[in-house]
């Protein structure tokens, strides 16, 4: 098979990062978003008059967007009070917190059931106050109220656009579970200088659930607020970014507020050049790992991006949308120094210079235009040409020793980035490969359907050949869905690829189809008497995440098929495929139990026993009559209707009767 990477890098014409970073510069969403913050910062320092709920927005033009803008003063104010504490930006567990849990519960439960499985998701502390501070208040939701089912764009500055970007995931969240089958609301959050708001696990929720795109990071080459959480959170001065914020205020809004004068006394005192050599060390060392997760490292920070971050310097913006690339241009953006012996601009114009950046770079783009009309440029492709432009505008050039490392991070993460869904596709080839190995085990059924059951005639090994051909079938499509697993551990595949209906199904029916012959292997091989419950302890774990899959399709709209509850009601003829894939295990369960009752005289264990056996024949019953099992389950010799036989000639005995009859009643 041609290597992939060698196939993508050939037709790899056009390198698109300084493209979508001159289309979105180009547009009004960036200017308009930043005069919407300019108003927040404006309001929360009394320009509006009366108390400032926390956020600015205006009504949208008809059948355009509505732009809501947050603040972070009331959060940095209400810190700089507390006394700027090394706790304010401490990463806070959304699981742990119940009013989080709820806000959102789809990010929730993404994350891993094992402790020992992954990080949960987590953001930083002090955002998250400031949400659910505006949470509570009921002007936040009528404005919930208000901008249902438009199009809008969330926008903040600083702080605030931390906050913005946590009300765009709330919005997310709560839009995707009340609507089933609906599309993803027309969301945009657009954040300028913001600090990094969650971790690595909270960037991966956000890519399985198909919102990366809906969020769009301003960054300024020197700001350091976006880049200094890289740092161990015990080396953070806290201060920086509270006082960063505050100095958004309004001049005399900054004079009434006591606490601001004690803050900006620590901003002043601050040596600027070691500051920035912290956040270049530490995002430097982010940059060289080339892998985002590495929580378990002592000291390191847990903070990592999500979505799109778009490079802005005066020559111009590129746009990356790789978490991996994102990080390692925010270091070498900010390392870069056209002119060191100049010096950077000071940290507070860094953090303020967006509202200049917004207008100039779209005046500088059309200058360069016509510049580039008529300028002689030297033979390169034009993937080459494009990665140049792209360093370029993010103030990037040539000379600086950051060029080089930068211009292949670039190549690095667009071929990062489509791998995924090369895989993905290849993938897809060999489920058509191996779809045959399912035909096979489906014809092995119908053979047995109408006297012994498929199940009871693997278990048996009934025709002996038939049974060697359906096992070896039964072991390949193992392999595949196994391997499939393993390329989602690793990251191989996209994030949201067991969120996808092609594949979501597919596991699905395999499950349905082969999992009631491994527990007959289990069974057979006496397994259920060495290790125990088939359930329990002999599940393989691809079955359980497949479960795991099936419960979780209706979050993505994918159709369930004759198997919803609506049409389940409605069947006429017995299921292709038994819908509970464990019903084989249960049936086993309940002989063992029936067998066991017949010689039982404790009374309590077996009142207990009966108490189990009358639970999963209501189970099976309810099965049964709603036509959810196949029609091998009924078959005459099956276990299932042996199991029926045994049973009912159980409940004939007196004191059997006499201890169904008050579960009965």
């Amino acid at each position: 098979m041609e290597d992939a990477r060698g196939g993508e890098e050939e037709n790899s014409m056009f390198e698109t990062s300084h493209v979508l970073g001159a289309l979105l510069a180009s547009s009004p969403l960036l200017a308009r978003a930043w005069d919407r913050c300019v108003a927040a910062a404006d309001a929360a320092g009394g320009g509006g008059g009366g108390a400032s709920p926390g956020f600015v927005h205006d009504g949208g033009e008809e059948g355009g967007s509505v732009y809501v803008a947050f603040s972070g003063v009331q959060a940095a104010l209400s810190a700089a009070a507390a006394g700027c504490g090394a706790d304010l930006f401490n990463p806070v567990g959304l699981r742990g917190d119940a009013a989080a849990a709820r806000l959102f519960a789809p990010l929730v439960a993404a994350e891993p059931e094992d402790p020992a499985g992954g990080e949960p998701v987590a953001v930083q502390a002090l955002a998250l106050r400031g949400f659910l501070r505006l949470c509570g208040s009921p002007e936040f939701q009528m404005l919930l109220n208000q901008i249902r089912g438009k199009a809008v764009v969330f926008t903040g500055h600083s702080l605030g656009g931390a906050i913005a970007a946590l009300v765009a995931l709330h919005y997310l969240c709560t839009s995707s579970s009340s609507s089933t089958f609906a599309p993803a609301p027309p969301v945009l959050c657009v954040t300028f200088g913001s600090p990094l708001l969650g971790n690595d696990t909270l960037n991966r929720a956000i890519l399985r659930e198909r919102w990366a795109g809906n969020f769009c990071h301003v960054v300024s080459q020197h700001d350091v607020v976006p880049r200094l959480l890289f740092c161990p959170l015990n080396a953070v001065p806290a201060h920086i970014i509270i006082g960063m914020q505050l100095h958004q205020l309004p001049v005399r809004a900054r004079r009434a507020a006591g606490v601001v004068a004690t803050v900006t006394a620590c901003m002043a005192d601050t040596n600027q050049e070691a500051l920035r050599q912290l956040i270049q060390e530490h995002a430097g060392a982010a940059a060289i790992e080339q892998k985002l997760a590495t929580q378990e490292t002592q000291g390191r920070s847990p903070y990592r991006p999500f979505g799109a971050y778009v490079l802005c310097s005066p020559g111009g913006a590129a746009c990356v949308d790789n978490p991996t690339a994102a990080v390692q241009m925010l270091y070498a953006t900010f390392a870069a120094r056209c002119a060191p012996e100049t010096g950077a601009a000071s940290p507070e114009a860094a953090h303020s210079c967006y509202g200049e950046l917004v207008l100039s770079i779209p005046q500088h783009l059309l200058l360069k235009r016509r510049l580039g009309a008529t300028a002689i440029t030297p033979a390169v492709s034009n993937y080459d040409a494009g990665i140049s432009l792209a360093l370029e505008a993010s103030g990037i050039t040539v000379e600086v020793m950051e060029a080089a490392p930068a211009r292949q991070w670039l190549k690095t993460s667009k071929r990062a980035g489509q791998s995924p869904s090369l895989n993905c596709a290849s993938l897809a080839r060999r489920l058509g490969r191996i779809t045959p190995c399912r035909a096979q085990i489906e014809w092995y059924k119908a053979a047995f359907d109408t006297n012994t059951g498929y199940y009871d005639a693997f278990k048996q090994r009934l025709s002996p050949k038939k049974f060697a051909k359906a096992n070896m079938y039964r072991i390949k499509l193992g392999q595949f869905w196994d391997g499939v697993l393993s390329m989602l551990d690793t990251s191989q595949l996209p994030h949201d690829f067991h969120r996808r209906a092609k594949w979501v199904n597919a596991a699905h029916f395999y499950q349905l189809l082969v999992e009631p012959l491994d527990i007959a292997d289990y069974h057979r091989s006496n397994l259920h008497r060495t290790r125990g419950s088939y359930i329990i302890h002999g599940r393989e774990r691809r079955y359980e995440l497949f479960d795991k899959w099936w419960k979780q399709r209706g979050f993505t709209g994918i159709a369930t098929g004759d198997t919803s509850a609506s049409t389940a009601a409605r069947r006429s003829k017995f299921a292709g495929l038994t819908q509970d894939p464990c019903f084989w295990a249960r049936v086993e369960e309940a002989r063992e139990q029936t067998e066991s009752a017949k010689s039982e005289r404790n009374a309590t264990v077996l009142a207990m026993m009966l108490e189990c056996l009358h639970k999963f024949e209501c189970h099976s019953s309810e099965l049964v009559e709603s036509k959810d099992v196949s029609i091998d389950v009924v078959a005459p010799q099956s276990s299932y209707s042996l199991w029926v036989k045994e049973w009912n000639e159980l409940k004939l005995r007196e004191e059997v009767r006499t201890i169904l009859f008050q579960f009965q009643s």
